[in-house]
């Protein structure tokens, strides 16, 4: 099959939602799913189908593989032992705790789970990583566009409220940066906030982003794990650990040794960052508006529960919790 005509599409809408990004403001992963809805008319053409789906699994799995470039473990070290648990508690609890949260909303188990690890780790790349490793069905795609919608939009209401917050709880420049890169959801917003407010705090706040990416790792295999014996029969022929999830940890690891020159590792970076907007884009393209009208409030309120309990936990841990900070 001929995968080009649809690739190259999916790649057109990403460099036009960049072009808007850049000069109009917004989350460019939030245009690019919208933009990509707008042409799904195209996804009925044969001649473009095949691409779609190329861009919004392969081409996003390796999007997901090239983060790793942007991790390292001395970096990981820096934060000091009882802000890294901190950091890996909130996770695993928003996870679990915001897996029952969605369910008690009426979501299935698996956009359960799909929206807490969204709110839990890294966002919309977070989505689309355990997206792909969940049992296919029917309504997949149309759940992860929720997810990445949802979670899209909260993480730019963060990005402008938190900051306000942190202000008025009068948080110094270091707590700022561990609270805003361990709360908001999308690395680029969590970036972005931090350095709204000083440099101090931006760096902080990209340090505790990454930690909390580096946690996808272990999500996705136990995710792998618990669902794999839930697939059908041609599902489970595929690899128990994703190749892109081994992708990951040898570019975290070659990272971390220095094998990875800097320049190299910031154009794997751009690489993710465009790979991700393809198959967000791709994954507009697949979805219809009028599914997403279909599912109702249960999904917006599942992740306006999990965004509090992931604020709320980070908040008791660095003001209540003995050594929150190291």
């Amino acid at each position: 099959m001929n995968v080009l005509p649809g690739f190259f599409m999916t790649a057109a809408i990403a460099l036009v939602v960049t072009f808007v990004s850049v000069n109009l403001g917004g989350p460019a992963m939030l245009y690019a799913l919208l933009f990509g809805m707008v042409f799904h008319f195209l996804f009925n053409n044969e001649r473009l189908r095949h691409g779609v789906r190329f861009s919004s699994r392969t081409v996003l799995r390796i999007g997901v593989a090239l983060l790793g470039a942007r991790l390292t473990a001395a970096e990981v070290a820096t934060l000091g032992i009882p802000t890294v648990a901190l950091i890996v508690a909130g996770v695993v609890c928003t996870i679990i705790v915001g897996w029952g949260l969605g369910r008690l909303c009426g979501l299935r188990h698996e956009h359960a789970v799909l929206s807490s690890s969204a709110v839990a780790i890294c966002g919309a790349s977070a989505a689309l990583a355990v997206s792909s490793v969940l049992p296919d069905h029917e309504d997949l795609e149309r759940n992860t566009a929720l997810t990445v919608i949802g979670v899209t939009t909260f993480s730019t209401v963060a990005m402008i409220t938190y900051p306000v917050l942190v202000a008025l709880l009068d948080m110094d420049a270091s707590t700022a940066g561990v609270f805003l890169g361990a709360t908001i959801h999308d690395v680029a917003q969590a970036v972005g906030a931090g350095y709204m407010m000083s440099d101090t705090t931006g760096d902080i706040s990209t340090l505790v982003k990454l930690m909390r990416v580096a946690c996808l790792v272990p999500v996705i295999v136990a995710i792998t794990l618990i669902f794999h014996t839930r697939r059908r029969e041609a599902e489970s022929r595929e690899p128990l650990l994703p190749h892109f999830l081994i992708g990951f940890v040898l570019l975290v690891t070659a990272n971390s040794l220095g094998w990875i020159p800097a320049d190299f590792a910031g154009l794997m970076s751009h690489g993710a960052t465009w790979c991700l907007l393809i198959g967000v884009a791709a994954l507009g393209v697949s979805t219809s508006l009028e599914s997403l009208f279909e599912v109702g409030p249960a999904p917006v309120a599942a992740m306006v529960l999990q965004t509090l309990l992931l604020a709320s936990f980070v908040l008791a841990g660095l003001y209540f919790l003995p050594g929150g900070l190291n």
